[in-house]
């Protein structure tokens, strides 16, 4: 199973940026998704989670929540994050992670993982 996170980098505060994640190696529809990110010297921190199969259901944290969505296409196998009004707070490592139902913003339940996608942003 790998997770290939991509799309992070350098963005001035109130911009935008788009994070993938693309899945191989697994049943991807049948997994919830989730990004979680950490800063240096910080805990890891959850971010956003999508159900299983159509991802009718999500959550956020509530320090991204009305700023980033999270979003699956299961013919591509890959979940994204559209992250907009971003924030120097917002400044971490973004990591997507697949697990099964139900793994929420619970990171101990995520099975897979990804190598992360830094992501910084001045002010």
């Amino acid at each position: 199973v790998q997770l290939q996170a991509s799309g992070g980098g350098l963005v001035q505060a109130g911009g935008s940026l788009r994070l993938s994640c693309a899945a191989s190696g697994l049943t991807f529809s049948r997994y919830a998704m989730g990004w979680f990110r950490q800063a240096p010297g910080k805990e890891r921190e959850f971010i956003a989670t999508i159900s299983s199969w159509s991802g009718g259901s999500t959550s956020y944290a509530d320090s991204v929540k009305g700023r980033f969505t999270i979003s699956r296409n299961n013919v591509k196998n890959t979940v994204y994050l559209q992250m907009n009004s971003l924030k120097p707070e917002d400044t971490a490592g973004y990591y997507c992670a697949a697990g099964p139902p139900g793994s929420e913003r619970y990171h101990h339940l995520y099975d897979y993982w990804g190598q992360g996608t830094l992501v910084t942003v001045s002010s």
